[in-house]
């Protein structure tokens, strides 16, 4: 039945909805039967781009952008989850390589030494590594330290909290507002390594010889209080009695970042990993160039604030700026996870590379793309006396490979 002007009403789908769909990343399906619910959760959410069929009910367009993992989506009365899952467009073990350098330069952890290769997903390649990682952080035994505590107490333990007793107690003998150190487990990078192995229990598609091997270590980290959901995590700092939980940490951290939780009024629940590869790739470009100009006489910053006008009201955070005598700027770059079309890289590329040449006074400007038809190319503005480089990366490369090309971009940088 249709009313005046209308169009036919959408017609119902059959009845085969399923309860997963796995996409690559920034590919697109059309037609799937989804769920109601889910549909519309994915639509409101930043996982996937949902677009419902507007000729057929329950049918929806999916299109991912540059997050790549797993999400389960749980929709009240369903019996099982619908589970997301999104594959990067490089292989895994290169994925990890890019990660692990990004973390540590100077030697983290690389595939091979966590044997992600085996995996051909993300989430059971993460799960692996941390998992691993875990292990040898807890070979020795589980870190000690000193926790500074601030509490209500029966007892006096270490010095009475003088103004809180006064302010909470209105002079009352018991309990005793006190503070004291104590030397526990229960410190912030064991917390940190908890809360990993608690997250990455609950993901979806977690293989079970894995799952067995996290539960595990979660058992040698019973004594240790994991973050609540929506906490911060705790602070910790890299020193040489806890040197051999720094590459456990940091993916740890890593996970924990990309692991996410929500809950809508209706009881609807959306519970994964998900890892920007937007993020990932500026990470190690930026990191990557820091190390190749290096001991050169010359700093670098990562994410320095600037701004383009006199009155400083227009700011800008070039990816990654070099520096010369005086903190003078001698080079920008920016890092674009994109790669080269039939018709070029983006305009509005070369727009902001040269915004940041003007605003930092200098007369060339580096954008590093994560795929291109070649190698370098280069664009000369008129009337600017600005030359901006275009430098590609191939990601489907060996690490060496890799990294010498960062080596190219930074002689370029030098030559200038």
């Amino acid at each position: 039945m249709t009313g005046a002007g209308d169009g036919p009403l959408p017609e119902p789908v059959a009845a085969e909805v399923r309860s997963c769909v796995d996409l690559v990343e920034y590919a697109t399906v059309a037609g799937l039967a989804l769920p109601d619910g889910v549909g519309r959760a994915l639509a409101a959410g930043d996982v996937v781009d949902a677009i419902p069929d507007p000729y057929t009910l329950g049918r929806w367009s999916l299109r991912a952008g540059s997050k790549v993992g797993a999400v389960n989506i749980t929709v009240p009365g369903a019996r099982e989850p619908f589970t997301v899952r999104v594959a990067p467009k490089v292989p895994i073990a290169r994925l990890f390589f890019l990660l692990g350098y990004s973390l540590d330069p100077q030697g983290g952890w690389r595939d091979g030494e966590v044997g992600v290769a085996e995996h051909r997903d993300l989430l059971p390649a993460l799960a692996h590594a941390v998992e691993r990682q875990v292990d040898r952080a807890l070979r020795q035994g589980l870190l000690q330290g000193y926790r500074h505590t601030e509490e209500s107490s029966l007892i006096v333990r270490g010095r009475i909290r003088e103004a809180e007793q006064i302010r909470r107690r209105f002079g009352a003998t018991l309990p005793v507002e006190v503070a004291y150190d104590e030397f526990t487990t229960d410190i912030a990078e064991n917390r940190i390594l908890r809360t990993a192995v608690e997250r990455l229990l609950r993901l979806p598609g977690v293989p079970g010889d894995v799952r067995r091997r996290l539960l595990h270590q979660r058992a040698r980290l019973a004594d240790v209080t994991p973050v609540v959901r929506g906490q911060e995590l705790p602070g910790w700092r890299p020193t040489r009695l806890n040197a051999r939980y720094h590459h456990a940490l940091r993916i740890a951290e890593v996970c924990l970042r990309g692991a996410s939780a929500e809950h809508s009024p209706g009881g609807l629940r959306i519970d994964g990993f998900l890892f920007d590869m937007n993020q990932l790739f500026e990470d190690f470009v930026t990191v990557a160039l820091r190390e190749a100009v290096r001991g050169g006489g010359r700093t670098s910053r990562l994410q320095d604030s600037h701004h383009l006008d006199e009155a400083s009201a227009i700011r800008m955070r070039p990816d990654f700026v070099l520096y010369g005598a005086d903190d003078i700027p001698c080079a920008v770059v920016d890092a674009k996870y994109k790669a080269e079309k039939r018709g070029g890289y983006p305009d509005a590329d070369l727009y902001q590379m040269l915004a940041y040449c003007t605003a930092l006074g200098l007369r060339e400007g580096h954008l590093v793309y994560a795929k291109g038809n070649a190698p370098h190319v280069s664009h000369q503005v008129r009337h600017a006396g600005i030359l901006i480089h275009q430098h590609a990366l191939d990601l489907d490369q060996d690490p060496a490979g890799l990294l010498a090309d960062i080596g190219r971009v930074a002689r370029r940088m030098y030559s200038a």
